[in-house]
């Protein structure tokens, strides 16, 4: 019987130094174990938690594509223990990966529709697994549009990718930063502002969000008044994940556990949640 508590060893392939204040890295891993890869089958907004022996775990957002090969990507805030200690760590050292955990973005019912993707900061990770994957299998979504905020230039995620993207005529992209700054030449102003300003048609369409949440307490009002319906309005939530299956209650919120229900719902479904996130 499989024990899901036990991680799969992985090795660091490569770290990225994301930002300019050195706190946010990305991590490519790839299994030791050819078994392991190939039962660890992902859809974009799911995650995982990554563990170190005697410093623990932590749940943290899935930032790769399936369609982007054998490895995963994660990029990680270093705010804690265990975060800290990771960052301190080296290309070769081998860690854990738990997973993959959560309701993923519902593919399915994306396919043929319009998508737009509002994000800021640090959560734009599960959305750039999301925003790859479309890419990846083009011709099966229809317009898609992403709106996405930094607090400066230095602080943006995937700067290289970023500026393949910018390059696609299939993909309308538009990055934003919170003020001027010397050599910036792309948008300046807060998400919800630009979000009204590129004012994406809801038609046919969902929005997927991600960010921080006073990034979400004002764009959710944009989104309404440009059509968009809870049901059409998609976010990933957090919400004091631990074990990551809905059995230890850190995440509950009404009858539901963000780890297993979660983390992705619509806008429809929090509305119908006690408001304990």
């Amino acid at each position: 019987m499989n024990n899901p508590y036990i991680p799969k060893p992985v090795r660091i392939e490569e770290i990225i130094t994301e930002t300019e204040d050195r706190n946010l890295k990305t991590f490519k891993l790839v299994f030791l174990n050819q078994a392991d890869e190939q039962v660890f089958r992902y859809t974009p907004g799911q995650f995982a938690e990554l563990s170190i022996a005697g410093k623990g775990e932590i749940p943290i957002g899935i930032a790769s594509s399936p369609t982007e090969g054998k490895h995963l990507l994660f990029t990680i805030n270093k705010v804690g223990v265990v975060t800290t200690h990771l960052h301190n760590m080296s290309v070769g050292d081998v860690m854990g990966v738990r997973g993959p955990l959560g309701r993923p973005y519902p593919i399915d019912e994306l396919e043929g529709k319009n998508v737009v993707i509002v994000s800021g900061g640090f959560a734009f990770t599960t959305l750039r697994s999301m925003i790859a994957y479309m890419l990846e299998n083009r011709d099966r979504f229809g317009n898609i549009t992403v709106i996405y905020g930094a607090r400066t230039p230095g602080m943006l995620l995937y700067k290289d990718q970023l500026k393949e993207w910018q390059d696609r005529d299939d993909i309308a992209l538009n990055v934003t930063v919170d003020k001027e700054a010397e050599g910036w030449d792309g948008k300046v102003g807060f998400v919800p502002a630009v979000t009204r300003e590129v004012a994406p048609s809801a038609d046919n369409a969902y929005a997927l969000v991600c960010g921080p949440p006073i990034m979400i307490k004002f764009t959710q009002p944009v989104l309404t008044e440009l059509g968009f319906t809870p049901e059409t309005i998609i976010m990933s939530l957090e919400n004091r994940m631990k074990c990551g299956i809905g059995i230890c209650g850190r995440c509950n919120v009404g009858p539901y556990y963000v780890c297993k229900d979660g983390p992705v719902f619509t806008l429809a479904e929090l509305n119908e949640m006690p408001k304990e996130y």
